[in-house]
């Protein structure tokens, strides 16, 4: 019997003639983009040019939002009130939303950004608030979401549809957080540790740490940072490897 697994990847992260990723070379690959909002990463030219290549390619479309941080590339934590909160996902989420109508697509998912993301993962109520704003917009969101966090937790709470997500890119801590990025083994390079480590949580049913804990948990969709050096290679290679093993790679149904 053929598995369905999700392959997906943060893109549309250039900015003006700053580029950033390869976006048109992973479009051909993955099966759901993830379209930066314009705070962290992205502005309106590039939001529409990369749903519109996506739509091309048959890929299933997401809203990336992040914390209003283009210097630091929405990586710096910053806090802000529910309402900031609140209001911050929705303007984000309706932008992308206006440019995917305006080419006669739509937004499928939605996922937070870097420290916007790594914050709400230890904080429920933060958690709980970013996903119920963008829900309040569109109820019918599916919510990617970092297992054994409290990210998972706030979209298990609130009845939404949830995408387990594990990184082919990042190595996990014991308390099932990303490792910090400050760390040295913090990230994949290469593409063939990359895919012998996705194969085998797949197979184990459960993020494996640093430290070897295996901690279980469906796994839905696998990312690959756009704007990594060896992003394309590492896409590349897993998607080969997940193919191989008999994988069929798609967006979720619903």
């Amino acid at each position: 019997m053929t598995r369905t697994i999700d392959l997906n990847a943060d893109m549309g992260e250039s900015f003006g003639p700053w580029p950033m990723g390869s976006d048109a070379a992973l479009l051909k690959i993955v099966s759901s983009a993830n379209i930066a909002c314009g705070f962290h990463a992205g502005d309106p030219d590039t939001m529409a040019r990369t749903m519109t290549l996506a739509a091309r390619s048959g890929v299933s479309l997401g809203a990336h939002p992040g914390f209003a941080d283009l210097q630091g590339f929405g990586r710096r934590r910053i806090p802000l009130s529910g309402d900031e909160l609140t209001h911050m996902i929705q303007y984000q989420l309706g932008a992308a939303q206006a440019l995917a109508a305006a080419r006669g697509a739509r937004i499928k998912h939605f996922k937070l950004h870097g420290a916007l993301s790594n914050m709400a993962c230890e904080d429920l109520e933060m958690a709980t608030t970013c996903f119920r704003a963008a829900l309040a917009v569109q109820p019918d969101l599916r919510l990617l979401a970092l297992p054994c966090t409290a990210l998972e937790q706030a979209a298990v709470d609130l009845g939404a549809k949830v995408s387990r997500e594990i990184f082919a890119d990042r190595t996990y801590a014991e308390t099932g957080l990303l490792t910090d990025r400050g760390q040295p083994d913090a990230m994949v390079h290469d593409p063939e540790e990359a895919a012998t480590r996705i194969l085998a949580m797949l197979r184990d049913g459960g993020i494996r740490t640093t430290g070897g804990t295996l901690l279980p948990t469906p796994i839905d969709t696998i990312c690959v940072h756009g704007d990594g050096a060896e992003a394309l290679a590492i896409a590349t290679r897993l998607a080969q490897a997940l193919t191989d093993a008999g994988y069929r790679i798609a967006a979720p149904t619903d």
